[in-house]
């Protein structure tokens, strides 16, 4: 059993500019406060490709129960569904979590 749950930290260099440290500090501080261990953060830039599809294979291969951003703009202001099927999504400002799916849907 696990003291912590574990979990990622994600951001934009794109997105995040000259904030990038400052995003860093409120994404550990917020891992903190949440009870996480907070194993690294991934950083992407503009030209990375399918960065959601890589996110989710790091998520997958550490086997993390969340991801922590500064903000839904560092995933083009929407919540990606391909993430949030494997754990869950929190963002600093707002913040919000996005559940992942715990069970898959039984009435379709």
């Amino acid at each position: 059993m696990r003291a912590k749950p574990p979990a990622l930290g994600y951001l934009r260099k794109d997105v995040s500019g000259v904030s990038q440290a400052w995003d860093e500090a409120q994404i550990r501080s917020l891992a903190k406060r949440l009870g996480y261990e907070l194993a690294k953060t991934v950083t992407f830039g503009a030209g990375t490709d399918e960065p959601v599809g890589r996110l989710v294979d790091v998520v997958r291969d550490l086997d993390v129960d969340a991801v922590i951003s500064p903000g839904l703009r560092h995933f083009d202001d929407a919540v990606p569904d391909e993430l949030v099927q494997v754990c869950d999504l929190i963002t600093v400002t707002p913040k919000s979590t996005f559940s992942r799916t715990a069970l898959p849907q039984v009435w379709a």
